[in-house]
């Protein structure tokens, strides 16, 4: 009996041993399963946190565009700065009235200044050797100038005093510029402008000086062309990164409305050694523009813009062309995710400089605007040219006018 209720007890807690084993085993392995869908769902949690924070360190970099402007040769001729004196004073404010807010809003307004300004000790004059009064740096300014490139056959004309003092005008006025230096550190020294976050480097030179020698020992004084010496100033530009780098060029045949081989040629060495937009002078009329694309060396590519010749913006010469002219305008492009540049939009506003009675009353007019204001049957000037501009408004568009450029105004 005893041996009986002995083996019954002995079953029972081998029972007992079994059923806590196998309870052992299935609590590990639900434990474990539990544990691994935690893990799981922490780990795609903390991935998700880790996207966000990646979002938030790389922000979008919105894009930053701005309106360079620019205008050809500005002269002064004897019966320009005769027509701007008036009680003792000259101000040549009235010839730009017209035309000033095309320039007031440009985020960047760039010229050629083709004359000196040496003051009135030297006696002002008009061709061939240009003393413009200084009068005229404070209205370009007024006007919304802010850089002009003064390198230009006209550079010398009143000698190595007259580009010091032209300088120093320009400086009083408040206008940035290059091309002629009266040092050589000045020289060696890179014109960037800052425009809306856009570095620009601007660069200037010009063929020669009229047969007038650069005196000795201040070869420093102009930029000429010479391949070499641009090329190290691009590279000298490049040095401090800019966005854009921009060249104005006084090169070409005056009156032809064509660039010639030359002008080709150094449009392509100045394109492939880094420069973006070229800006001609010389002519002294129109010649085409183009927009390229620049494939460089190493594969890459970017916009390249040239205009082989702006025309006058203010003179007094009467072959045929040398009155009418643009205001041209270059919507660009920093994209913020790549930091590349484009070149966006073309546009031009057509100008012609009037004076009536013969050279007096000189203004650069808007031609359009001029003209949209006679089919409304006002007169706003005394002889009505309205023949004449749609004259020269043709003859503007029949070379400048490709089907993809826009020529309304902005």
């Amino acid at each position: 009996m005893k041996k009986n209720m002995f083996d019954v007890f002995l079953t029972i807690c081998i029972l007992l041993v079994i059923i806590l084993v196998v309870f052992s085993i299935v609590g590990r392995l639900f434990f474990k399963e539990t544990n691994t869908t935690i893990n799981s769902e922490n780990s795609s949690v903390s991935n998700l946190d880790s996207q966000k924070d990646n979002k938030q360190d790389k922000p979008t970099i919105p894009d930053t565009k701005i309106t360079l402007t620019a205008i050809g040769d500005i002269m002064c001729h004897n019966s320009q700065f005769m027509d701007a004196y008036k009680d003792g004073v000259y101000d040549f404010s009235y010839v730009f009235e017209d035309i000033k807010e095309h320039i007031e809003k440009a985020d960047i307004a760039i010229g050629n200044l083709e004359t000196t300004f040496c003051g009135p000790k030297k006696g002002y004059s008009g061709y061939p050797q240009f003393n413009t009064p200084e009068a005229l740096a404070y209205d370009l300014k007024e006007l919304g100038i802010d850089v002009l490139t003064t390198a230009n056959n006209h550079s010398l004309d009143t000698g190595f005093g007259g580009i010091q003092n032209t300088l120093y005008f320009l400086d009083d006025a408040g206008i940035h510029h290059t091309g002629t230096f009266d040092t050589e550190e000045k020289q060696n020294t890179i014109l960037y402008q800052e425009v809306n976050g856009i570095k620009i480097a601007i660069l200037a030179y010009t063929y020669g000086t009229n047969g007038i020698p650069i005196p000795k020992g201040k070869e420093f004084c102009i930029n000429l062309i010479d391949k070499d010496f641009m090329h190290s100033q691009i590279n000298k530009a490049k040095e401090e990164n800019p966005d854009i780098i921009i060249a104005s060029m006084h090169w070409g045949i005056e009156y032809q409305r064509a660039p010639n081989d030359e002008q080709k040629d150094l449009a392509d060495f100045l394109f492939q050694n880094g420069v973006n937009i070229i800006l001609g002078s010389h002519p002294h009329v129109l010649q085409p523009f183009e927009k390229r694309e620049i494939t460089l060396e190493d594969g890459t590519k970017k916009d390249g813009f040239v205009i082989y010749s702006l025309g006058n913006f203010m003179a007094a010469q009467n072959q045929a062309n040398t009155r009418n002219s643009i205001i041209l305008n270059l919507s660009i492009t920093k994209h913020g995710d790549t930091e590349k540049i484009s070149i966006d939009d073309i546009s031009y506003i057509p100008i012609y400089m009037y004076s009536y009675p013969t050279y007096k009353n000189y203004k650069v007019l808007d031609i359009r605007k001029t003209l949209d204001a006679y089919d409304k049957g006002e007169n706003p000037l005394p002889n009505n040219p309205s023949l004449i501009l749609k004259s020269e408004l043709q003859s503007v568009t029949d070379l400048l006018e490709p089907k993809n450029v826009d020529t309304a105004e902005n």
